[in-house]
């Protein structure tokens, strides 16, 4: 995602749909009452019960509330698998407050273990659960300021998305469960309606081109017949590679997706964009969270929360002016050195990607498609030197439905635990996204060896409780993303580039980007700056509408990413010529998803002993 879907603990909202950021989908029921909870067994079973067996219990009853989460990750195998997968994660105050209390239980219960009667592994997942739960906890206060109908993760994008790219439909049971669920369509967008309208007597409003955006996108998402909206084509694409369903059970399982969309799903999206348009009189275009009375108090634990650490907006601020300044002077000499001289970087880069346009329309879009399928297969041969240890499963890439393109960012979707579906890279195919400029550094970011390498490994590393694995409680994005953005470097620096100047300022530009996302984010959030001063910094106004829809995590990438290589850069000086980058990548990788401290922890950890086996 530039991560979607690739999304980390925002809000509650956001937190029990984590799994939909990361893994691509987000779900919930009521535990089932056949045993006692982790948090609530009685004392003396659970004096015995060791810290792995409450991570599996905790873990299991955290997912049996998030459906679509168990759906995206396949945790759950048999009937009960196949009952979540025929529901929908609430969109409700109730249920934000049932999971805040489900999390205090788990700290409270995580507290009462031994640490130093605990493996490796299980120390970091101990102090990695209690650092997402506490985020959870400490995040609950701040809930207010994320919109629960928005163009980049509300519930009029989650919903949709967990049919089309995460449910799978591989036979007539699961041809079953979509339209079960598509029946819940309407009920959970109820729910969201019902929140945004609170948030509004509140006076808590997006900005009025956020609601314009938002409103814009979900007509565009009903404007087809509901034959050819997207939840039912997808059903019927899907269900006709499906052995064992004949042309009649075919027809019928399409017909009845068809008449929910038209009775159903359509009215509610309607009912969305009523009250969205009622609250446009009343919004105002501040873009960031100072116009909020808790504005400050809320961005600044946005900012712990995506980049893992204690920075503050000015001091993240003042690194993206230092490393815009940076990126620039490189790219400058080499721009010269390739006879573009005339104009700014910025111009000249605007110059060089419309040079290296596709052409917009079918045959253009189907060639870029087509190019990015090479890219992935070439990355996977040049990743051979720096990486041992590769994923298993496949991962391949398909564009977004069009109702997506104005807004959607590059995205990449994990795999689930069985294997039954691969690695999704999806790409939006509007104009601007329609250049081969930087498109291999976006490739590596989103694929091989960034988000592909890192997320499904995590996904088919046993060694590591299940919910890290399927990041059950959240992603920490200062990994995930800096990891995304340290393959791009890491491609830069081992020659991917040689003789491909171009392709050499697209990894530049990309990380430009991600630096001006420093400067922007802060800019919007914590020093009054309006939509039009980011757009003019630099960055494209689906992305200024980005960020303001989800405060901090653009911080993310450049931050991790730095992290990482300054931690790589202290074990090649501790271990000199005993430094191996695939032993260093495997232990990133392998270690999964953590936040930055714990990460250096490993990481000198790691140092410690390959300077005992040498000597």
């Amino acid at each position: 995602m530039t991560q979607p879907v690739r999304p980390q603990t925002m809000s509650l909202r956001l937190a029990t749909a984590i799994a939909a950021v990361l893994l691509g989908a987000c779900a919930t029921t009521a535990p089932t009452a056949s045993a006692p909870s982790a948090s609530q067994a009685p004392a003396a079973a659970r004096s015995a019960q060791s810290v792995s067996e409450f991570f599996t219990e905790f873990t299991d009853e955290w997912m049996r509330r998030n459906p679509s989460a168990a759906t995206a990750s396949r945790y759950f195998d048999g009937e009960l698998q196949n009952r979540l997968d025929r529901e929908i994660t609430p969109q409700t105050d109730e249920f934000e407050q049932e999971t805040v209390a489900l999390a205090r239980r788990g700290l409270a219960r995580l507290a009462t273990f031994d640490r130093a009667a605990m493996s490796e592994t299980e120390r970091v997942s101990a102090d990695l659960m209690r650092w997402q739960l506490q985020s959870i906890v400490d995040g609950h206060q701040y809930s207010d300021t994320q919109f629960p109908l928005n163009q980049f993760r509300g519930a009029n994008v989650e919903l949709p998305n967990l049919m089309t790219v995460i449910h799978p439909v591989a036979s007539a049971q699961d041809a079953d469960s979509y339209v079960a669920r598509l029946q819940l369509f309407d009920e959970r967008m109820g729910e969201a309606v019902a929140e945004s309208r609170d948030q509004a007597a509140k006076g808590i409003l997006p900005p009025r081109f956020i609601l314009q955006a938002t409103i814009d996108q979900m007509r565009k998402f009903i404007s087809p017949a509901p034959e050819a909206n997207p939840l039912v084509t997808t059903l019927a694409d899907k269900l006709g590679a499906v052995e064992g369903v004949d042309a009649t059970q075919r027809k019928a399982r399409v017909d009845e997706a068809t008449k929910i969309v038209a009775d159903s799903v359509y009215p509610a999206w309607r009912a969305a964009i009523a009250e969205l348009e009622s609250q446009l009189p009343k919004s105002t275009d501040d873009a960031g969270l100072w116009r909020f009375a808790n504005g400050a108090q809320t961005y600044a634990h946005r900012l712990r929360q995506f980049t893992s650490t204690d920075l503050t907006a000015d001091q993240i601020h003042e690194l993206g002016l230092r490393e815009v300044a940076r990126i620039e002077a490189e790219m400058d000499t080499i721009l010269r050195s390739i006879g573009r001289t005339k104009g700014s970087v910025k111009e000249r880069i605007e110059k060089l990607e419309t040079d290296l346009a596709y052409p917009d329309n079918d045959a253009g879009r189907k060639q870029i498609m087509a190019d990015i399928d090479t890219m992935i297969r070439d990355a996977e041969k040049r990743a051979d030197t720096l990486f041992d240890i590769r994923p298993k499963t496949p991962v391949i890439a398909r564009p977004y439905p069009e109702y997506r393109w104005a807004s959607a960012a590059a995205s990449y979707t994990a795999p689930p635990l069985d294997g039954s579906r691969p690695g999704v890279y999806q790409m939006p195919l509007r104009k601007d996204r329609l250049t081969n400029f930087g498109l291999r550094t976006l490739v590596y970011h989103e694929t091989v060896p960034g988000h592909h390498f890192q997320g499904a490994l995590a996904v088919e590393n046993k060694d590591l409780p299940k919910f890290r694995q399927v990041r059950a409680l959240g992603g920490i994005s200062a990994f995930s993303e800096g990891w995304a953005l340290y393959a791009e470097r890491l491609a830069a620096e081992e020659g991917w580039y040689e003789g491909d100047p171009k392709g050499r300022l697209g990894q530049l530009d990309a990380e430009l980007f991600r630096a001006r996302r420093l400067v922007a984010d802060t800019g919007l959030h914590a020093k009054r700056w309006t939509r039009q001063q980011a757009i003019d910094y630099g960055i494209p106004p689906s992305e200024v509408d980005r960020y303001v829809v989800m405060p901090g995590q653009a911080t993310s990438y450049k931050i991790g990413q730095l992290e990482i290589i300054r931690l790589r850069d202290k074990a090649r000086a501790a271990l000199g010529d005993r430094f191996n980058p695939r032993e260093f990548h495997n232990l990133l990788l392998l270690t999964g998803t953590v936040p930055l401290k714990l990460l250096e922890q490993e990481v000198d950890a790691w140092i410690g002993k390959q300077a005992v086996k040498a000597g």
